[in-house]
């Protein structure tokens, strides 16, 4: 018992006794797909939901953070996930700072440039990866999260916030393209610029597709897997895009993990993949980051 209480799980806010027969109420229906414009940030959305701002070092780089209440914004408390409503964007997983770190050490040794380069964030939450990336030459950045309100009261705050402080720092200007999508991953792909209209063509059109996919955090859902296993393959640029994962090796208590993820990449075969960090500081379970691209 004590064993499993230092394995990390997602606490389900609605995971509590049902009454009579205990019945078990299927989750609801995924938000409707949205592009959600810079303008619409918690400022103009609702003034009274505020994101602060701090520091957060990662590898020797310092970017801010917001922090946004979940009770503020979802009327939730103690909650990492409900199913089908709210799926962890406002909490700062690790595997975002996995992900900044061992994209930072592949620029190092000249293995990754983001250099015009078009590149999509799944699961962004903060947007720390994707925000990494335009700050280091991407010509498009497109942030895609389950839901409108995080990338309202979260991402776009953060996205302006950084850029913003890299300007004032380094007299810069960062041009690149930033959008902002909402929604499931098996119906998101309608409203994303550069896709293809089905997973299969990836290995004909060479013009379309993103160079670099970013997620973090994003396999621990079993029953999300193929729907995220197709966006990504209807969203890759042949023949040199690459996708960047970070995720725990397994979730404790909801059974997805990179390993599961894998194997689903496995059994499609049309990906390769290749461990790039392991993470054991004793802060959680096995921590990865990997690297998949096209064969």
């Amino acid at each position: 018992m004590e064993e499993s209480r230092k394995e990390e799980i997602f606490r389900l806010f609605d995971e509590k006794p049902t009454p009579g027969l205990g019945k078990i109420v299927p989750p609801p229906p995924p938000p409707p797909c949205l592009e959600v414009h810079a303008s619409e940030s918690e400022v103009s959305v609702s003034p009274s939901v505020k994101c602060c701002l701090e520091p957060v070092n990662i590898g020797g780089l310092t970017l801010l953070k917001g922090r946004v209440s979940t009770q503020e914004v979802f009327a939730l408390t103690n909650s990492d996930l409900v199913p089908g409503k709210y799926e962890g964007g406002l909490k700062l997983w690790e595997g975002s700072q996995d992900l900044i770190t061992a994209l930072s050490s592949k620029m190092l040794d000249g293995q990754l440039s983001f250099t015009g380069k078009r590149v999509l964030e799944l699961g962004c939450g903060h947007g720390l990866p994707g925000i990494f990336a335009c700050l280091k030459g991407a010509a498009a950045v497109h942030f895609q999260d389950f839901n409108a309100e995080v990338l309202q009261y979260l991402t776009i705050p953060n996205v302006n916030a950084n850029i913003e402080k890299n300007h004032q720092c380094l007299a810069t200007d960062v041009n690149c393209e930033t959008r902002f999508f909402s929604g499931d991953w098996g119906e998101v792909d309608r409203l994303l610029s550069c896709v293809f209209s089905n997973e299969n063509e990836v290995q004909l059109d060479q013009t379309a597709g993103y160079d670099v996919i970013l997620m973090a955090e994003t396999v621990y859902s079993i029953s999300a897997l193929p729907n995220l296993y197709k966006l990504i393959k209807k969203c890759l640029r042949n023949p040199h895009g690459v996708v960047y994962m970070a995720a725990k090796k397994y979730y404790f208590g909801v059974g997805g993990g990179s390993r599961r993820f894998l194997s689903v990449v496995e059994k499609d075969g049309a990906l390769a993949s290749s461990l790039v960090a392991e993470v054991t500081d004793g802060s959680s379970n096995v921590r990865e980051v990997w690297k998949l691209h096209l064969k």
